[in-house]
């Protein structure tokens, strides 16, 4: 027989087949409620006592940078030979004193002495030439002289041939040819003499020109040879200041180039101190800023004394000069930490730096809560910097605390709970 199912009211309807799709329904819209509503933010904990926590403060900012310095040589002067040759003895060696004109190494060079010899014997060759030369002219010049003296003696005796042909020929006591011939021969004789005269001048002027000019190469010969002479004393390098041998980069037997450095000499008493920077800060390091550095309990002062504009491989340099008393016993190429300020202190708010910045690069920062329980991440925009602080711009107020320690195991994670 049929059995008559009861049918189901209330609370009982809510377990029925027919409710299914209302409790699919009720249970979507829960879900999608919980979405909206969930916080967003990634949520990771960590160990409070492994964190360093700092403090914002308003306070006063010291514009400075620190920059590592290697004390050199104010001046300093390049030691190098002016005659090339091998090294055949060291007489000084690295870091001893030395004044001007102190021999440090000596050279040797084949080749010199040959030029030397082959100079000298072609100067006695040329000095044999001059005073041939010189006996040739004079023996010259005495024959012309004896030519204007028989000339002249021949002038006068057909002068007074002449006269008595002409007197003859006065009286008519002989023919008129007898006398032209003696007039003609008497002019003849004058003209010679003249030419005779003129040609003894032109060749003393003419001697006296070449030997001058003989004699002016000769100078010049023995000069050079002079020259090369002294080309040998430049094989004894001397020191060109008085200092200290700073360099001297030579072993024994090492050919050597004439002009090739093979060290310098430092000049002691006044020293400076140079200084790579990073070419953030090329804009805002000029001449005239102070540097302050600390050794042995004293404090002492320099000041930029030059800019170089080039910059390599992300630093510039700069040389300090020292302002007043420096350190005693200063050795070149010590280093020195130097505190050079960038501008005047202000007041702003402040942080202690960290290495949370290697990972945020100043744009962001966990805050920690006022209940201390978790640290928050917020975005900030730090300033300026010192080796101490950072000067905060904006994002934090004084008195909140601040992770300052790396963030590196935090991931992208929004909240820290400790």
């Amino acid at each position: 027989m049929d059995r008559l199912l009861e049918k189901k009211t209330g609370w009982r309807l809510a377990f029925t087949k027919k409710a299914l799709p209302w409790w699919f329904g009720a249970l979507l819209l829960a879900f999608i409620i919980y979405l909206i509503a969930r916080p967003n933010n990634k949520t990771l904990r960590v160990d409070g006592d492994m964190l360093t926590i700092s403090t914002a403060q308003f306070g006063e900012f010291n514009d400075y940078i620190r920059v590592s310095g290697r004390v050199q040589p104010m001046t300093t002067v390049q030691l190098s030979p002016q005659e090339g040759g091998i090294v055949q003895q060291i007489l000084v060696e690295e870091g001893s004193r030395v004044k001007a004109g102190d021999p440090i190494l000596v050279l040797s060079n084949d080749q010199l002495d040959l030029q030397i010899l082959n100079s000298e014997a072609e100067l006695a060759e040329k000095e044999n030439i001059l005073r041939n030369t010189q006996i040739q002219m004079e023996q010259q010049k005495l024959d012309v002289n004896q030519s204007v003296l028989e000339y002249g003696i021949q002038v006068e005796r057909l002068r007074r041939a002449y006269e008595q042909q002409k007197a003859l020929y006065e009286d008519q006591l002989i023919a008129r040819e007898d006398y032209l011939k003696a007039e003609e021969d008497y002019r003849l004789a004058q003209q010679k003499y003249e030419l005779t005269r003129q040609r003894s001048k032109q060749d003393s002027l003419y001697r006296g020109t070449q030997i001058d000019r003989m004699e002016e190469s000769l100078d010049n010969m023995l000069k050079n040879m002079y020259m090369i002479r002294r080309r040998k004393d430049n094989l004894i390098v001397k020191a060109p200041i008085d200092g200290e041998l700073g360099l001297l980069d030579v072993v024994l037997g090492q050919s050597i180039g004439s002009g090739t450095k093979i060290g310098q000499i430092n000049g002691v008493g006044t020293y400076k101190v140079e200084a790579q920077i990073d070419e953030h800060y090329i804009d805002r390091v000029v001449a005239g800023l102070e540097a302050t550095f600390e050794r042995q309990g004293e404090t002492y002062s320099t000041v930029i004394r030059k800019v170089y504009p080039e910059v390599r491989e992300g630093k510039f340099q700069a040389d300090f000069r020292f302002e007043g008393v420096q350190p005693e016993n200063i050795r070149s190429g010590q280093t020195y930490y130097l505190n050079l300020q960038l501008g005047q202190p202000e007041e702003a708010v402040i942080i202690p730096r960290g290495t949370f910045y290697q990972k945020t690069g100043g744009k962001w920062i966990y805050v920690v809560s006022k209940e201390g329980n978790k640290a928050v991440k917020r975005e900030i925009r730090i300033g300026r910097q010192n080796p101490q602080y950072y000067e905060v711009l904006e994002g934090l107020e004084p008195g909140e605390k601040v992770i300052t320690s790396g963030y590196d195991s935090f991931g992208d994670s929004d909240v820290l709970v400790f």
